[in-house]
């Protein structure tokens, strides 16, 4: 049983005490709470403008962004920007320090989308991070992605970028269905072995995109601006509770009514699933 079959559980039973369940479950209360990154009030405040700013521009390095907050106001310089990008984990016109860097006991894998024509659901898998801003602190947001159907396969909310988060939700994903192509950023989740040789043991291959190339990995970065502009910037998570809950309804909602012109009006999941 998965640990979010567990939090299911918890939440279903009235009877005993949500900490008697936690522990009959052997649940880790970290898991189950979803507490957040805790961090300075400042730092929460320039997290969530460099995520708006990123959000809406994912071409732009620490430079610009530094740019454009000290353009509205804010007095803050480049080397403090870059570590809080580095934090997000997101792209910069530098090689991420610590938290993206690649690993020398790691393998560098081709772009291998180029020019490829995607014409059916499961040919390529997408996968990306993305910062989830609450009302004190944040989490991380991990999914996994049909790109030709833009369905969400899996998803999970954690308080760390380790490379265990990204393999759980990609074998929650591989449960349900197997690409040919796993797509990614050059991240050292994804260059780590025990991503890749889980693709490997499905007979997936292994995509990367070229560093600091957003747009290499497009559908993905169009699902997290969709995300934020629709669900994340217009609530104020009081916790990881009410954030994984919220989520939880829109992907839902995004996954079975949404409807895109470029699917001739069918929903995500009507497309990956009766294709």
């Amino acid at each position: 049983m998965t640990n979010e079959e567990k939090r299911r559980l918890v939440e279903k039973n009235s009877v005993l005490t949500k900490k008697d369940q936690i522990a009959l479950l052997q649940l880790n209360k970290s898991t189950y709470y979803y507490k957040p990154v805790e961090v300075s009030e400042y730092d929460q405040y320039l997290l969530n403008r460099i995520d708006e700013i990123y959000t809406k521009r994912p071409f732009y390095g620490y430079r610009p962004i530094t740019d454009e907050l000290n353009t509205t106001g804010d007095d803050v310089n480049h080397k403090k920007v870059l570590r809080l990008m580095n934090l997000l984990g997101i792209s910069a016109v530098v090689p991420k320090k610590n938290l993206s860097k690649f690993n020398e006991v790691d393998q560098k894998y081709p772009y291998l989308l180029k020019d490829l024509e995607i014409t059916k659901p499961n040919q390529v898998w997408c996968s990306d991070i993305t910062y989830i801003r609450m009302r004190h602190g944040f989490l991380y947001l991990i999914a996994e992605m049909d790109w030709y159907s833009r369905y969400v396969i899996s998803w999970k909310l954690t308080n760390t970028m380790h490379k265990s988060g990204c393999v759980s939700v990609l074998q929650e994903a591989l449960n349900q269905g197997r690409p040919q192509i796993s797509n990614t950023d050059q991240g050292s989740q994804y260059t780590s072995q025990e991503y890749t040789d889980l693709l490997k043991i499905y007979n997936v291959k292994v995509s990367m995109d070229g560093r600091g190339r957003a747009f290499d990995n497009i559908f993905i970065e169009m699902l997290w601006r969709t995300v934020k502009y629709e669900e994340v910037y217009l609530y104020d998570y009081a916790d990881g509770n009410e954030a994984r809950d919220r989520l939880e309804k829109y992907f839902l909602f995004y996954n079975h009514q949404w409807r895109h012109s470029s699917l001739e009006k069918r929903t995500f999941a009507d497309v990956y699933f009766n294709y």
